[in-house]
């Protein structure tokens, strides 16, 4: 004997009783067979919704009554051969009738009792139990209908009644003993011993076929549902989930008490006692292997098996003194709860016996706070207990494995993983058998712990970034074509995918969690974007709450970094060129790195000194590793260097000046550069970086730009000054070239004092020789006392700039 269970979206429709037939078919050629079917979909929520209407004396319920019927005669016009329409029309219509009568007295009563809701939602069942025997007879199967309040035994818990399962399987066992037909019955409902009709609670059906195939001692029973299997998590909240092959009975029942839709858990139970293997199966691909829950489980090659979720879950939390050493606290408080049957999902304890706390569902939290606060009412007048603390929407969210148990490190992974996302955990709750780990965050929290849970365990080979880039000008732009260049590369040598989800320039911003398709970023934004505010991006950007998110700021802008802190303190990261946040006041920088450290998150900054050369690094790796930093000596102007490189005889110092800001390897404003404002800010960035605590005054600059330029009011100003100037500077450059030097812009920092100015150096200086718009950066230190270690490259231009950046986007990833 095999049982088959049906849910509501496998007999939606004609078409999916048609699918339910050749399944159905296939199985009883196999052997003997049992049919349980759901309501059509849907309609358990009309009846439910018509009984409310029909008892607050609304008479639009009228009208969904008829809704149920159309759909209900629709079907059997579509599945069902004309002679054999008549007598299933009758029997639908005899039992609308019927419906009809119950919710014209409950109308007229204006009221409605347990009792009459699970009678009224026994119809649904009744119905397509009905419809789909008419259907097998028709396609040659020997179809008898059960009904199922003559079977199923229970008490008069209505809404979620008990089974009585010795009367039960007595009824089960006789019934089925007297015909070989095949058998089809509506799940979901019951009877009391007095022929009350009850309800098993919703996914109750599952629990009809349980019991069923239970009572039987059937070989297995399959639940036909709309998905291939039991899932590694909840497909509607995480990508690339998979199905599981087989679970372990406890395994099923813990991921279908935290959530698992699929499975309904007390249908597990009866087979569990009876040892009989469950196989979740999908009616729209029947192809499909299934989930087989049995005794034993199997190595996935991961050590959980799958990740739920309860979500509007509240925690209610009672401390005090009083409760040190008092036994029968923890008694009074689950009787109090149990009086006024609220189901406690996860509890968790001091072991000082200080606290103790309970999560239970959202819906139950002002009933149980007044039902913990009458019980310990005295406790609370003498203040040895705290005031009853009640928070809500949290969620809970679990991991389940039994090979958890075998598996060290577990928690350390689930929870760091966790930390490094800025996902605060509420509380935690394990059991001795280490099947289970269950923690609660806040709901807003609850879709992004999910993906980093099961990213971190069941795609540890991949990674996925979720980049908000601000700035897509020149760098910006610069950047998005090197990440579209290597996506495939990243994606299939190092399993990383770079997924781009929002980006923003001064006029519109443009978000796609899935990843905005990068060759096509700009018509995108153009088209498609919405207005730009920083506060519209940064609200967007912590709304959509991905794990893995990177903060990219491409501009030079003082507002965005006033997005720093708090994107820190979500777990974002920041990764940026822009040298206003670690070169402004000394208590922002310090705190900025502070937050990065304590949420654990990075705050990479490497392109604001040298661009893509690895000037931070090495200085991070020479301090961290216990070397002392003597002094800095450093070109650290891709720009200035150009400029004294590229002007030579007969040659304008302007026309320099403007082919520097036309390849971009100036700021927008060349005198930002040439005024050494930016030389200024990368070495006190790079003397912060060694240890020191010094702000912006503290650096003695040169500003080598005649008073005139240093005045202009605008950009276009200063380069209409600039041409009056040549013979200046072609005078000093023609002077210091014919004594055998060169002119450089260098930075010292050396014994706490930090300078910036124009240095003429001979042959014998390393600064001597660097040409183009290199940089070149000396770092004298304990270890390197004899000879400096030296840091050299290209320190200016787009292509570099974002090749930096992009080089700390991955090291994140690496992270």
């Amino acid at each position: 004997m095999k049982v088959l269970k049906f849910g509501g979206t496998s007999v939606k429709s004609a078409e999916m009783m048609k699918q339910v037939g050749e399944i159905v078919k296939n199985a009883r050629a196999e052997g003997q067979v049992a049919v349980v079917v759901s309501a059509m979909s849907g309609i358990t929520d009309q009846l439910i919704n018509v009984s409310t209407l029909a008892s607050q004396g609304n008479d639009t319920y009228q009208q969904t009554l008829k809704e149920i019927e159309k759909k209900h005669l629709q079907c059997i016009q579509e599945l069902l051969p004309p002679q054999h329409q008549t007598r299933t029309v009758a029997t639908i219509k005899m039992t609308l009738n019927e419906l009809e009568d119950v919710l014209q007295g409950l109308f007229l009563l204006k009221e409605i009792s347990p009792k009459s809701r699970d009678f009224v939602m026994s119809f649904g069942e009744r119905m397509s139990s009905a419809i789909i025997t008419e259907y097998f007879k028709t396609i040659g199967l020997d179809a008898l209908l059960a009904d199922g309040r003559e079977l199923i035994v229970t008490d008069d818990n209505f809404g979620n009644a008990v089974v009585d399962f010795e009367e039960t399987d007595k009824r089960i066992r006789k019934y089925f003993s007297r015909t070989d037909k095949l058998i089809v019955m509506g799940g979901f409902i019951g009877a009391t011993v007095n022929n009350e009709t009850t309800t098993l609670g919703r996914g109750g059906s599952d629990y009809t076929g349980s019991i069923i195939a239970a009572a039987l001692q059937a070989k297995m029973l399959e639940i036909w549902t709309d998905v291939d299997g039991m899932m590694t998590a909840d497909p509607r909240k995480v990508r690339r989930t998979m199905v599981l092959k087989q679970l372990s009975y406890i395994e099923a029942l813990e991921l279908s008490h935290f959530g698992a839709k699929v499975l309904y858990p007390p249908s597990v139970q009866p087979v569990l006692a009876k040892n009989i293997p469950l196989k979740i199966k999908n009616t729209f691909n029947p192809a499909a292997e299934g989930t087989l829950v049995a005794r034993e489980s199997v190595d996935n090659g991961s050590p959980i098996k799958g990740i739920s979720s309860i979500d509007t879950v509240a925690l209610i939390s009672l401390n005090g003194s009083g409760m040190v050493g008092v036994s029968g606290f923890a008694k009074r408080l689950f009787s109090a709860l149990a009086s006024g049957r609220i189901n406690v999902i996860l509890i968790t304890q001091a072991s000082s016996e200080h606290s103790i706390t309970v999560a239970i569902n959202a819906s139950d939290a002002a009933k149980a706070k007044t039902l913990i606060e009458s019980e310990f009412v005295q406790e609370l007048k003498s203040n040895a207990l705290e005031p009853v603390v009640v928070e809500q929407d949290l969620s809970i969210l679990a991991i389940v494995g039994e090979n958890m148990r075998n598996t060290p490190n577990v928690s350390g992974k689930l929870f760091s993983s966790l930390g490094r996302n800025g996902v605060n955990v509420r509380a935690i709750a394990q059991g001795s058998s280490e099947n289970n780990i269950s923690f609660v965050t806040q709901n807003a929290d609850s879709r992004k712990a999910l993906n980093i849970v099961h990213e971190a365990f069941f795609l540890s080979d991949t990674r996925v970034l979720n980049i908000f880039l601000v700035g897509v000008g020149t760098v910006g732009g610069t950047l998005l074509r090197q990440m579209r260049e290597q996506q495939e590369y990243f994606l299939h040598e190092y399993n990383l995918e770079l997924r781009v989800t929002g980006v923003a320039n001064s006029r519109k911003m443009w978000f796609d969690e899935n990843g905005i398709h990068l060759p096509d970023w700009k018509n995108v934004l153009d088209n498609n974007g919405e207005a730009m505010s920083l506060g519209g991006f940064a609200g967007k950007m912590h709304e959509m709450n991905l794990r893995n998110s990177i903060l990219v700021d491409c501009t030079a802008s003082e507002d965005v970094v006033d997005l720093y802190e708090e994107s820190l303190q979500r777990g974002i990261s920041i990764v940026t060129p822009n040298k206003v946040a670690c070169s402004g006041r000394y208590e922002l920088y310090k705190r900025l790195k502070q937050t990065a450290t304590q949420r654990g998150a990075k705050f990479l900054f490497e392109t604001n000194v040298g661009a893509g050369l690895p000037v931070i690094k090495t200085l991070n790796d020479l301090t961290q590793s216990g070397d002392k930093i003597l002094k800095i000596e450093a070109i650290l102007s891709g720009t200035l260097n150009f400029l004294f490189n590229e002007h030579k005889a007969g040659v304008s110092f302007s026309s320099v000046v403007k082919q520097a800001k036309d390849l971009g390897y100036s700021e927008p404003d060349p005198r930002i550069d040439m005024n050494g404002l930016d030389v200024a800010r990368k070495i006190l960035i790079l003397s912060r970086e060694a240890g020191a605590k010094k702000e912006a005054k503290d650096v003695v600059s040169e500003n080598f730009l005649p008073e005139e330029c240093q005045k202009a009011t605008s950009i276009e100003e200063f380069f209409t000054v600039l041409p009056k100037y040549d013979d200046h500077f072609e005078k000093i450059r023609s002077d210091v070239e014919k004594a055998g030097n060169r002119q450089r812009y260098v930075a010292v920092y050396e014994n706490g004092n930090l300078s910036t100015g124009l240095r003429v150096v001979g042959p014998d200086s390393p600064f001597y020789q660097v040409e183009g718009n290199d940089n070149l950066v000396l770092f004298w230190t304990e270890r390197y006392r004899v000879r400096p270690l030296i840091v050299k490259g290209a320190g200016a231009g787009a292509e570099v700039t974002a090749a930096g950046i992009f080089a700390d986007i991955i090291r994140i990833a690496n992270f």
